[in-house]
């Protein structure tokens, strides 16, 4: 051994003092380097609507599609149409129900699901009339194919239920395809005879409109429903579609 070689139990403690600046140093570094980071984030200004999985089943857990929807995703009326501002709605209450529950059947590739209601007057009538109507506007996103499977079986379910009684009234259904609107679109058309507020028939009939439309991974709902039990108004509805594909499409990009 040399002379001038260390013993062992003096050589350790001389290392550690050498090694353990460095691990500081790097330590400290990797914290500064996150926190620069982190500084640079700047929260959504969006504000987030509450999203649970779905009206009727839970969610798959991927993260590759969106678990929250914000409230900018959702259609506003236009001001001379909007009798009150958009607000949300429990998707149980906002989803229409013909035969069975038709549009809740999302399945467990729903990731998030959330409902908004607006109120709408006629063009240029002012505040302090009726409304004519509230559109319940609520939507779906899905895993893979998700939501071309939900139009897919959503069609199908409105086609089996041609009918239905409704408080002791025959409701007819009626349905047809969409052209140009996202990238597939439903109407449904239901018919029934026109009642008072206590459900007393007064003659004639009434109808009201739902609208679907897909958008990539998305599906929104429009469940228009006349005020008090008259009928819907199907050119601001089909309005309020067209305009609502449009916002989820800004959201999406």
């Amino acid at each position: 051994m040399s002379r001038y070689a260390l013993p062992p139990t003096v050589r350790a403690p001389r290392m550690l003092g050498l090694i353990l600046p460095l691990v500081g140093t790097v330590a400290l570094s990797t914290a500064c380097t996150a926190a620069e980071e982190g500084s640079d984030a700047t929260p959504s200004s969006a504000a987030t609507t509450s999203a649970p999985a779905s009206p009727t089943d839970q969610p798959s857990g991927s993260a590759s599609a969106p678990t929250t929807i914000p409230t900018s995703a959702f259609v506003e009326l236009p001001s001379e149409l909007r009798r009150s501002p958009r607000r949300p709605t429990d998707v149980s209450e906002a989803l229409p129900k013909l035969c069975a529950n038709e549009f809740g059947t999302g399945g467990r590739q729903v990731t998030a699901s959330a409902a908004m209601t607006v109120t709408y007057k006629k063009a240029g009538e002012p505040d302090t009339n009726t409304p004519q109507g509230m559109i319940h506007q609520t939507i779906f996103t899905f895993d893979g194919d998700g939501a071309a499977d939900y139009l897919r079986r959503l069609g199908d379910a409105v086609r089996a239920c041609p009918s239905f009684d409704q408080d002791g009234n025959k409701v007819t259904v009626e349905s047809k395809a969409v052209t140009g609107v996202g990238d597939g679109a439903l109407l449904v058309t239901h018919t029934r005879p026109a009642t008072s507020l206590g459900g007393e028939r007064t003659g004639g009939e009434t109808s009201s409109q739902i609208a679907v439309a897909r958008v990539d991974n998305v599906v929104t709902v429009f469940n228009d429903q006349g005020w008090e039990g008259s009928s819907g108004n199907p050119a601001i509805l089909d309005r309020t579609m067209r305009d609502g594909v449009r916002a989820i499409d800004a959201w999406q990009r």
